[in-house]
């Protein structure tokens, strides 16, 4: 049977991005997303991260110092009990016009293919307008991430962190 799924933009959701984050020591998490990515996981959800990586296409950043990033996150969250499904990532230049860069919903939508997941009642958490828009074409709920309380008329729900996401999600 299908499972529901939270699929994350990483930047400004689990991380944050006062400065591009191109090495492992740029990564800083947000207070409390291990616990709320655990909590997810413990009621029944399947967690992903799909994220847009210009700075590859750019040539701001090598592939592999990506991977050096994702796997620095991914034993941090660990430390909490959090554990990540599978990252996604688009690795091509703003504008590339591909189908896999957010809005488009292409990481998502192989995502769901390969893990069995129900986007009916599954969600994508951002905090860009695009990160709204490729859930909403994938068919799932979406939550904007407002840090300074911006909102995103066109999503389902706005929050501030991805501690208040995770709780609104669990209460529906």
């Amino acid at each position: 049977m299908s499972q529901p799924a939270v699929f994350l933009d990483r930047d400004g959701v689990i991380n944050d991005h006062v400065r591009f984050v191109n090495t492992p020591d740029d990564l800083i998490l947000f207070p409390g997303v291990g616990p709320a990515i655990s909590s997810l996981r413990d009621a029944g959800y399947q967690v992903f991260v799909v994220t847009n990586q210009g700075g590859i296409g750019l040539g701001h950043m090598q592939e592999t110092a990506l991977h050096a990033i994702h796997e620095k996150m991914e034993r941090e969250l660990e430390r909490d009990g959090a554990i990540i499904d599978e990252i996604a990532y688009c690795p091509h230049k703003p504008h590339a016009k591909c189908a896999c860069r957010k809005p488009e919903p292409k990481m998502i939508l192989d995502l769901a293919q390969k893990f069995d997941v129900d986007l009916s009642r599954s969600f994508m958490v951002g905090d860009r307008e695009s990160d709204v828009e490729a859930g909403q074409k994938a068919g799932t709920k979406t939550i904007f991430i407002g840090a300074k309380g911006e909102t995103d008329p066109k999503a389902t729900h706005n929050v501030k962190t991805l501690v208040e996401a995770a709780e609104w999600i669990l209460k529906h």
